[in-house]
């Protein structure tokens, strides 16, 4: 999957949440107040099913998951990783 679909995929998963708001590739998540514990654990479930990665306890921090930029660093990696 290209970087570029890879960001619209996780920005899909956003709009659901995020009505209205026109979420940039580098927007803090967390600091734009729509991410709340619950929404946080449905994001890294999603994360792994969509994109066919597992997320360890090492990757749970807020630097892997504060943007959609983040994000798709994160599967870069671990999807690199696994090939």
């Amino acid at each position: 999957m290209s970087d570029r679909t890879t960001k619209a995929t996780i920005k899909d998963f956003f709009s659901s949440y995020f009505h209205g708001y026109d979420l940039k590739d580098d927007d803090d998540i967390f600091a734009v107040g729509f991410v709340n514990s619950l929404l946080a654990m449905q994001l890294v479930m999603f994360v792994e099913k969509e994109f066919d990665i597992t997320v360890e306890d090492e990757d749970l921090n807020l630097e892997n998951f504060k943007s959609v930029n983040a994000i798709a660093g994160l599967i870069e990696t671990k999807a690199a990783n696994v090939g």
